[in-house]
């Protein structure tokens, strides 16, 4: 084998392990889980939550969607389809953009599968509560339906210095 030959080979094998770690980095997998003896925690009700915010800041359409079930789920794939997934993208990133934090209440059970969530979001110039029923399936807790929101009075907005 000749020496450019060599070098070629030696630059794909170090571009390919590179291209792997990012992908693994990316996959939210990590190693150390293999030799971990504690056992994951389930993931509850608010992570679902948590992760569709997450979605829906990044503008990740498919994890957004897989946040959701049922009737909502049916209605999102519907919007999706009339705006695009382009569209739809930006459209989460500009509605979840000026949101400055989130508070998430404990869950209140109404069945052995279905909660009760109550998420209040925290704008600049206001807060805004919105109930949230999750239903839990085999592939863990997900968006069934959600309330209209209501604004919620604040003592003291977001950002007013402190004297």
């Amino acid at each position: 084998m000749t020496r450019p030959r060599k070098a070629q080979l030696i630059t794909l094998a170090v571009l390919a392990a590179a291209l792997a770690v990012v992908a693994v980095r990316r996959s939210g997998w990590d190693p150390r889980d293999l030799f971990s003896r504690a056992p994951k925690a389930e993931a509850g009700p608010q992570d679902a939550v948590y992760a569709m915010l997450d979605a829906a800041r990044d503008g990740n359409v498919p994890r957004y969607l897989a946040a959701h079930t049922g009737q909502m789920e049916a209605a999102l794939r519907q919007t999706i389809a009339e705006k695009g997934e382009a569209g739809f993208a930006a459209y989460l990133r500009q509605f979840h953009a000026p949101i400055k934090g989130i508070a998430i209440l404990e869950p209140q059970p109404l069945t052995d599968r279905e909660v009760r969530l109550r998420v209040e979001y925290v704008y600049q110039d206001r807060n805004e509560a919105q109930t949230m029923y999750l239903e839990k399936l085999s592939s863990g807790w997900k968006i069934a339906r959600v309330e209209a929101a209501e604004r919620v009075k604040t003592l003291i907005p977001y950002g007013t210095p402190v004297q």
